[in-house]
């Protein structure tokens, strides 16, 4: 819509066209030098932004007269208030262009936007915006003071914080300036991108400036509402905001600190030696970070670190070397592995357990299980559970790498053993639903101990000691509590699962590598037939026998006796060359046998357990060929954790398993009265007295001329932490052992002492 043009306006438009008229020429002549000193100016025009009032009065005055005046603002001061309130020119209308509401200002844009004439180029028009914001500047200076000094009479503080987030907002937005044009020139503005004003710049003065800095200094925004608290409490509020965060500081420093010790020292213990002349740049993107990627593994030493995702029965090979080397023999009693060994009924075997390594059990180590009992850490599934996968890893990996090393399999040579058995789980191959273990990392160390134990050539004894649901409820089947194995809704998807865990690791042990060294497979450590179908157990034993057979390992194959008595395997699983029953012999376990004196109990080792073996060993009245994978010289239950985390004992009548048949809550010592304890039995061995080792040497070797009545002996285990009546190796430091498994001093063909001067109370 048109408008029409106020008398005073047409003025203005005359008297703008010959101002402009009479400096055109002296314009063009000055400009090379306005160029040079006023650059700034055109690079600001040029942008859309605009210099202080000062820089364009003093450009007028230049352009006028020569020379540069003093700021009018002076002059203006000493004016009647009369005359300082009345335009300098009457022709110009006065405009607050601070504070006029947008409506009329967006108007008077509009008006001039439709005048006609040379105004109407976009030159002309700035031309004339500036000289009407020159005259009007000076009037509103004159306004914005005034008006500050009643904002200052007739309010305070508290009135500016109540007022609305928007006025504030609109205040804020008033109060922002523009620094003076010489700053922008030189390109010192602060916070202005290109040392120009913003787009919010209210073309005042410095002058102006500094007088709004003084009108704001005491407005108090929403944001600074703390500024109203006395000096006093403000320097108390900084003090305790600077204590505060300096304890916070400190903490976060400390942890980090500990962190890094603890992880510098995790890493100091590792070995990655040999990853010195492989690069990351080798491992596939895909499988960085992942079991297959050497440089996430705690340990190196004796891996093949070359990249491969080649697998066998759907197991990866990685970390094996292409060649082995078969032809070492464990000492001059038995032949090397790339040998025959011959018939186990005529030469048995000797060997030790790996226990509380690739299967944990809290007795062995119970530094991975020291957790308030509140927690209900008891087991592998628990303790995997509360550290989380990361924790679990990472703190399952290092027990991996340093519980058994090379030196375990080179001591265990040097004690006259000739086999090992290794038990590990089912989640060294593969987990399921919610499982919280820590997946195929202890394959990768299974293998490496198996290629350890050839190189001092002892035979291998594999033992699945851990399958899916549990194959008897106790912790050292990964989960204290239900047999979900065969047994219980899942029972039957357990027992398939156990299948297809034997079908990908016999698929893999069938390669000709392993030919020589793995002479047993065993398919289900300890599984509890009292509590299980014994005939759902031997459909399954069968099932899986046919399928090791059929995947074409030759090894023999091994199945737990169930603790249902050797004499009620006779004629049953017939006809299976090479399987082999498991039978595990301990009088600790048992009530009825606990209580034997030190002399009986060397004594039914050696008369019991003969007897018992030579019967299991004759088809006529037993299975057939049968070993003892589990025993120990240890003559009490005091062992910690020994019988499940927080039972108790049968020694001292604390063993409560909640089971009426087999808990032992009155003391089943000898003298099975209170003067029982424990203190003996786990006391360190170098305070044990002679008499004492000499029966605990007599009790260990009494069972091994037993054992070899039949297929041989597995010692559990071969070191613990704090159990040293169950540990091969303290026992041969402390001198209860024979130095050589194969020379014994005692071979039950002599009277057994009575121990007199022995407590049987300890």
């Amino acid at each position: 819509m048109a408008h029409d043009d106020s008398e005073p306006d047409r003025r203005r438009h005359r008297d703008s066209e010959t101002h402009h008229k009479r400096h055109k020429k002296r314009r063009t002549r000055e400009h090379g030098a306005r160029e040079a000193t006023s650059g700034s100016e055109g690079t600001s025009r040029r942008t859309g932004q605009r210099l202080s009032m000062n820089a364009l009065a003093q450009l007028n005055e230049y352009h006028d007269g020569g020379y540069v005046p003093e700021p009018p603002r002076e002059r203006e001061r000493s004016r009647p208030k009369q005359e300082r309130e009345r335009p300098r020119r009457d022709e110009y209308e006065v405009v607050d262009v601070e504070y006029e509401p947008p409506r009329r200002e967006r108007r008077r844009r509009d008006d001039y936007g439709h005048s006609g004439g040379e105004y109407d180029t976009p030159r002309r028009e700035r031309r004339r915006k500036e000289y009407r914001e020159e005259e009007s500047g000076n009037e509103s200076r004159e306004r914005e003071e005034r008006r500050r000094r009643r904002r200052h009479r007739t309010a305070d503080i508290e009135d500016y914080e109540e007022r609305p987030r928007e006025k504030e907002r609109r205040h804020r937005k008033k109060d922002r300036r523009v620094v003076s044009g010489a700053i922008v020139e030189e390109g010192r503005a602060p916070e202005l991108r290109g040392g120009a004003g913003s787009k919010h710049s209210s073309y005042d003065s410095y002058d102006s400036i500094v007088k709004e800095k003084e009108a704001t200094a005491n407005i108090t925004p929403w944001y600074m509402s703390w500024a109203k608290v006395p000096i006093g409490n403000r320097k108390k509020k900084r003090w305790i905001i600077a204590g505060v965060a300096l304890v916070l500081l400190i903490i976060i420093i400390v942890v980090a600190v500990v962190v890094s010790k603890k992880n510098s020292s995790n890493d100091s213990d590792s070995n990655k030696s040999n990853l010195d002349d492989v690069s990351e740049n080798d491992i596939p993107t895909a499988a960085r970070g992942t079991y297959l990627d050497p440089f996430t593994w705690y340990d190196t030493t004796d891996f093949n670190v070359t990249y491969t995702n080649e697998t066998v029965g759907d197991l990866p090979i990685m970390g094996l070397y292409t060649d082995w080397d078969d032809s070492a023999s464990a000492n001059d009693k038995v032949p090397a592995l790339d040998d025959d060994w011959g018939e186990y009924s005529d030469r048995p075997a000797r060997g030790v357990n790996l226990g509380g390594w690739l299967s944990l059990e809290p007795f062995i180590t119970p530094s991975l299980f020291n957790y308030d009992s509140k927690l209900g850490i008891i087991d592998e599934y628990t303790l995997c559970q509360h550290l989380g996968p990361k924790t679990a890893a990472s703190t399952l990996e290092k027990h991996y790498a340093t519980f058994v090393t090379e030196q375990t399999f080179q001591e265990i040579q040097a004690a006259g053993l000739d086999h090992v058995r290794i038990p590990y789980s089912y989640w060294a191959v593969q987990t399921y639903d919610d499982d919280p273990y820590v997946f195929r990392t202890s394959w990768r160390y299974l293998l490496r101990g198996i290629e350890w134990a050839r190189k001092y050539g002892l035979r291998v004894n594999l033992d699945l000691h851990a399958l899916p649901g549990s194959q008897n409820g106790w912790n050292h089947s990964g989960r204290q509590g239900v047999v979900n194995w065969l047994n219980g809704t899942d029972g039957d998807l357990n027992a398939q699962r156990s299948l297809d865990v034997h079908d990908r690791l016999t698929k893999f042990f069938a390669q000709d590598r392993y030919k020589n060294i793995i002479t047993f497979y065993g398919l289900a450590n300890e599984p509890r037939m009292v509590s299980l179908s014994a005939s759902a157990v031997i459909s399954w034993t069968t099932e899986a026998y046919q399928l090791v057979r059929k995947n074409g390992v030759a090894a023999n194959v091994v199945f737990g006796d169930g603790f249902m008595g050797l004499a009620n395997w006779q004629g049953k699983l017939t006809g299976m060359e090479g399987l082999v029953l498991d039978v595990h012999q301990y009088v600790i376990f048992n009530n009825d046998q606990i209580v034997y004196t030190h002399q009986k109990k060397v004594q039914y080792a050696c008369d019991g357990w003969t007897e018992q073996t030579e019967q299991s060993m004759d088809t006529s009245t037993g299975f057939g060929p049968t070993m003892f994978a589990e025993w120990s010289q240890a003559d009490t239950d005091c062992a910690d954790d020994l019988t499940n985390v927080g039972w108790g004992n049968r020694w001292t009548g604390t063993y409560d398993s909640g089971n009426a048949s087999t808990e032992a809550l009155t003391p089943k010592c000898p003298t099975q009265d209170s003067t029982c304890t424990c203190d003996g039995a786990n006391a360190d061995p170098s305070t044990y007295s002679d008499t004492y080792k000499k029966f605990l040497k007599m009790f260990a070797e009494a069972q091994m001329v037993s054992f070899e009545k039949g297929w041989g002996w597995w010692y559990w285990t071969w070191d613990t932490e704090s159990a040293p009546q169950w540990s091969y190796r303290q026992g041969l430091a402390a001198g209860i052992l024979p130095d050589k498994a194969y020379d014994k001093d005692f071979n039950c063909d002599a009277d057994v002492p009575d121990f007199s001067d022995l407590s049987e109370t300890f």
